[in-house]
């Protein structure tokens, strides 16, 4: 099992920046890939960004240029940095591992950009 902790998010105003770091925890070597998924009121959960265990990087197009996920050496924390933010990123952000027992998710983070 792997457990996740987000952290960071809140309100900022369009054109800001926020970051979102995600600690994982348990059985972390069995993780493949970590990543931020959002939720806004009324729509499906969707990918933002995720990162593999050998490095590569994938963004939503929506995002692309905007924001940028990372990961520490230990690769056990992975961070989204958020820049450029409009208020259609507006969303509860979750963090995501896959692993060997399938997927993992945090509690989720609320982010609001007002306009």
């Amino acid at each position: 099992q792997v457990q996740l902790v987000e952290s960071g998010g809140g309100l900022v105003q369009a054109g800001g920046s926020l970051s979102l770091s995600c600690a994982a925890s348990g059985i972390i070597f069995s993780i493949n890939a970590m990543g931020w998924y959002r939720q806004a009121p009324g729509k499906q959960r969707e990918l933002v960004a995720t990162i593999t265990r050998g490095g590569s990087t994938n963004y939503a197009d929506s995002v692309k240029g905007r924001f940028t996920i990372s990961r520490d050496n230990t690769k056990t924390t992975v961070y989204l940095q958020m820049n450029s933010l409009k208020p259609e990123d507006t969303a509860v952000y979750y963090c995501n591992a896959k692993s060997w027992s399938g997927d993992s998710w945090g509690q989720g983070t609320q982010v609001t950009v007002s306009s």
